[in-house]
């Protein structure tokens, strides 16, 4: 659904970011928009914006899970980063002030999720005395952990949307969507 370019966030109705069937709302992929992210208790979390909307909401849920429970969103029908921008530039003023997930660390809003911080004591010693090829599959062990984590986190939360990692990129310790 396009809308008006001039609405502003206020008059946006929130919609839950995982319907009753654990999806996400499917009427956004391949759709160019953008959106706000709200918690639980619909406290504004991040503002962004996106050429699939719903590959985005996709990967802040993965990053975030704990901060992505309202969301709303307006799309636009020629993509325009200059239209969106200033969107999500007034959506932010609106709001009065800027977001956690917009400000200096915006890492676990938009990066893949680096599994190597989740390293015991035990794994980084053992990482720096290794060979490269023992460093790859201590990398991949702690990225399947970590992996584990995030989907029994979203599991909990009654997600259904199938979640799959890239696998070459976990051999570097690195948690993305394919």
């Amino acid at each position: 659904m396009t809308i008006d370019t001039n609405t502003s966030l206020a008059e946006l109705e929130y919609l839950a970011y995982i319907d009753a069937n654990g999806q996400l709302p499917e009427g956004f992929q391949n759709q160019v928009g953008v959106y706000a992210i709200f918690d639980r208790d619909r406290v504004l979390q991040f503002v962004g914006y996106s050429r699939d909307v719903y590959l985005s909401l996709k990967q802040h849920l993965v990053r975030q899970p704990e901060k992505c429970y309202w969301l709303k969103v307006q799309t636009i029908n020629r993509p325009s980063r200059t239209v969106l921008e200033e969107i999500k530039e007034a959506w932010i003023a609106e709001n009065s002030s800027i977001p956690p997930g917009n400000v200096a660390n915006t890492t676990p809003w938009n990066e893949p999720i680096d599994a190597k911080l989740a390293m015991t004591a035990d794994e980084q010693t053992s990482y720096q005395a290794s060979d490269e090829l023992i460093q790859i599959k201590l990398l991949k062990s702690v990225a399947r952990r970590v992996e584990a984590t995030v989907l029994s986190n979203l599991e909990s939360r009654g997600v259904k949307v199938p979640i799959r990692f890239n696998p070459k990129l976990k051999e570097k310790g690195i948690l993305d969507l394919t």
